[in-house]
């Protein structure tokens, strides 16, 4: 007979009540452990008992679900991977344009349909947990992890991180292809000091309650069942130990009941970095009193936690509380009974599928910006026409893993994928226009110069914890020959296509940057071809926004295309032969020198002018921003009823003039601005928007709607309420104040 928590007739709460019972001292702090499966994966499981893993490769996976049938109360392991923008480090999976990108797509259902993608694809090969959603706002672009964030507005990642744990998550726990969510890095993580990660955030519980808590504490309300907890610290307190924020805010006021999981090392760094703990005894007493479910690669807490409870730092009831919830968790996935170990024939039908693959490109065409155009835009590539010459220069025009970007492959995360992904799975920049170029058309292709060369970090090979720490990324001055090369190329072409941007050497954890200049010989290569006179187009393949030399801000076009995915370099030559219209918003503000930090669009009232004495404060590129190829415009805002109760809802009308010959897929932003405040507070704020069809030649009325309870502001208290009196709401095509109309509305 099964015992009663190996019986899935009985009642979950039974079940885990009933093997907590049976387990040793050992064997529960053993399931608080998520290790590294990149090491002895016979000692993570026999001798830690750890009770999930990550990082771990095609072949551990099926030897670690074998090393769980030897142990004592066989309890499944919970295998976790970074699925970022899709299941990338398994070979032949799709991978999807980075979180950055895809927000350019202001589009929740289409970001809902990638992630539910990345679950079906991570479900095949054994993965049950996803370390994503990062639901962090970017206000640093030095910060190395800008390329994770959906941009700059609470909002904007509100809505799109809900859309992509409802993905993951699918139809609940018991699907057999859904994986859990992770809203990380909870929370205030990206609020650094110089752009430096994982740095001390000063930041106010206020300030915390008015920007960074809304996406999760909408994470919370979708029914996100993990949280990761951010490295930093704020007010001295690691977030690892900020009972307030674990406990009062997140469990208590917002009924979070799910399991909390430390990032990478964090109880480890309070003992050999942050130094707030004298030992892993005492590390561990603090993570656990403050509400830590699952350890992440602190092997050191298995013994640390037993010790501190024969020191009576803590009691066993401490620990029974958080193995409960990973019980919890795992009786409801239903482990117990379908372990979800690889699938070899789902796996053949559904990892890189076709379906996969045309959603892969839908994605990578609407996340595309048109920040610039002088016309030249689209190619003239009738078949019908006169043959063109095309000069394709840049080092990131034919570079697989810069359009990748980070969490993928060869981005150096895992050690299993050296080579990175079948290169006949990427479309770069050269093989989309080698595919799509018309008959008699000729190009020419030219990396012309460098970005970089890795050199070690002379602080030792490893971080104090074990871990290795990245090169360094020196930059590689232009060649003479080469670029005078290159610049006989783009002299002989009617035009030239210039990919620039960065590498992954270049973001991510700990590699933020001093400066956001184009590395290595870009700037030399940009001046070279504009010199030349031929019709330059830029085209940036990035992990953030950079600041662009005048050659480039005078290209006859730009192009954003952050990091696009393996179908990127397909849906880049199609927008510039205008197979395809261009529909991307910047999700992010781009700034026109890093000393412009920080530049995002909803900063507080009040200061001294509106500029600096030497340069302007308007950023280069603005949040929301992006062209068309056609021309659309705003008249007509109307306000149905301008008095408001506060339960109440604005409602709202906008003409939009389609003035061109193409059609236009317009996302009409609605901002609103308080106008008088008992605290200070944001000039404008991003409400809601709506994604438009206007018909070439067409005009159409937009209607919007707005609660009145969305137009609230936190107080001095640290409450956030809706204040009665005089608002703006403000409509157009970005958030800049000369593209927005303006309607007066009062709440009373």
């Amino acid at each position: 007979m099964p015992l009663p928590y190996q019986d899935s007739s009985l009642p979950v709460r039974e079940r885990v009540e009933d093997l907590l019972g049976r387990m040793t001292l050992p064997e529960k702090v053993g399931q608080m452990l998520q290790l590294d499966a990149r090491q002895d994966i016979g000692e993570i499981v026999l001798d830690k008992l750890a009770g999930s893993i990550l990082h771990t490769s095609p072949a551990k996976l099926v030897e670690a679900a074998e090393l769980v049938a030897r142990t004592r109360l066989r309890i499944p392991l919970i295998t976790a991977e970074d699925c970022i923008h899709g299941h990338a480090f398994w070979p032949g999976a799709t991978v999807f344009p980075t979180q950055l990108a895809m927000a350019a797509s202001w589009d929740a259902t289409l970001v809902e349909r990638v992630a539910r993608a990345t679950a079906v694809e991570a479900a095949a090969t054994g993965v049950h947990w996803t370390f994503s959603p990062v639901l962090c706002i970017a206000r640093d672009l030095r910060w190395g992890r800008v390329d994770e964030t959906f941009g700059e507005d609470p909002y904007l990642i509100s809505e799109l991180g809900a859309a992509m744990i409802r993905g993951y998550q699918g139809a609940g726990l018991t699907d057999p292809t859904a994986i859990l969510a992770t809203a990380k890095h909870f929370a205030g993580y990206s609020e650094t000091q110089g752009g430096r990660d994982a740095s001390e955030a000063d930041i106010s519980r206020r300030k915390l309650r008015s920007w960074f808590l809304p996406p999760f504490e909408r994470a919370a309300a979708e029914g996100c069942r993990v949280f990761m907890l951010g490295y930093q610290s704020m007010d001295g307190v690691p977030i690892t130990a900020n009972k307030w924020l674990l406990n009062d805010v997140l469990k208590e006021e917002w009924g979070f009941a799910g399991t909390l999981v430390t990032d990478w090392d964090n109880v480890g760094r309070m003992v050999w970095e942050q130094k707030v703990c004298a030992d892993y005894a005492e590390a561990a007493a603090v993570a656990v009193k403050a509400g830590n479910d699952v350890i992440m690669t602190t092997p050191a807490f298995f013994d640390g936690a037993q010790e501190a409870i024969r020191r009576g730092l803590l009691v066993e009831e401490d620990i029974d509380a958080a193995v409960r919830r990973i019980l919890r968790l795992k009786f409801e996935l239903g482990l117990f009974e379908n372990p979800r170990t690889p699938d070899a024939t789902r796996q053949a039908a559904v990892i890189g599928s076709p379906a996969h693959t045309a959603l892969n490109l839908e994605i990578a065409r609407r996340s595309l910006v048109l920040l610039r155009n002088d016309g030249v835009l689209p190619l003239p590539a009738s078949p019908s026409g006169p043959s063109k010459r095309i000069a394709l220069l840049g080092p990131n025009a034919d570079d697989v893993s810069a359009q990748l970007g980070d969490w993928a492959g060869d981005s150096g995360q895992v050690d299993w994928m050296p080579g990175g992904h079948p290169r006949e799975l990427t479309s770069t920049v050269l093989d989309g226009l080698r595919d799509l170029l018309p008959g008699g058309w000729e190009l020419d292709f030219d990396p012309a110069v460098e970005i970089e060369e890795l050199v070690p970090d002379p602080e030792g090979e490893t971080f104090p914890d074990g871990q290795p720490r990245p090169p360094i990324s020196v930059g590689v001055p232009a060649d003479p020959a080469r670029l005078a090369a290159a610049t006989a190329t783009a002299a002989a072409a009617d035009y030239a296509i210039v990919v620039v941007g960065d590498t992954v050497n270049l973001n991510g954890e700990h590699k933020s940057t001093a400066t956001l200049e184009l590395q290595g010989g870009q700037i030399a290569l940009l001046d070279a071809v504009a010199a030349t006179g031929t019709p330059m187009i830029v085209v940036l393949i990035d992990g953030k926004p950079h600041a662009l030399p005048e050659s480039a801000l005078g290209a006859a076009a730009i192009v954003q295309a952050f990091n696009p995915g393996m179908r990127g370099g397909q849906a880049v030559a199609e927008l510039l032969l205008g197979l395809i219209e261009p529909t991307g918003r910047m999700p992010i503000s781009a700034a026109r020198h890093a000393g412009q930090q920080p530049v995002f669009y909803n900063q507080t009232r009040g200061q001294h002018g509106s500029r600096y004495a030497d340069l302007t404060q308007d950023p280069l590129f603005a949040f929301g921003e992006g062209l068309s190829y056609t021309t659309v415009t705003y008249d007509g805002l109307s306000i149905e009823e301008p008095d408001v109760a506060t339960d109440g809802v604005v409602r709202a009308t906008v003409r939009l003039s389609n003035t061109g010959t193409r059609p236009a897929l317009e996302t009409v932003q609605v901002y609103v601005s308080d106008l008088v405040t008992s605290v200070t507070w944001a000039s404008r704020e991003l409400k809601t928007y709506r994604q438009v069809t206007v018909p070439a030649g067409e005009s159409v009325t937009v209607a919007v709607e707005l609660a009145a309870a969305d137009c609230t502001l936190v107080d001095a208290d640290g409450k956030r309420v809706v204040e009665a009196g005089d608002f703006e709401l403000l409509v157009g095509p970005s958030s800049r104040p000369s593209a927005l109309l303006a309607a007066k509305f009062r709440i009373s």
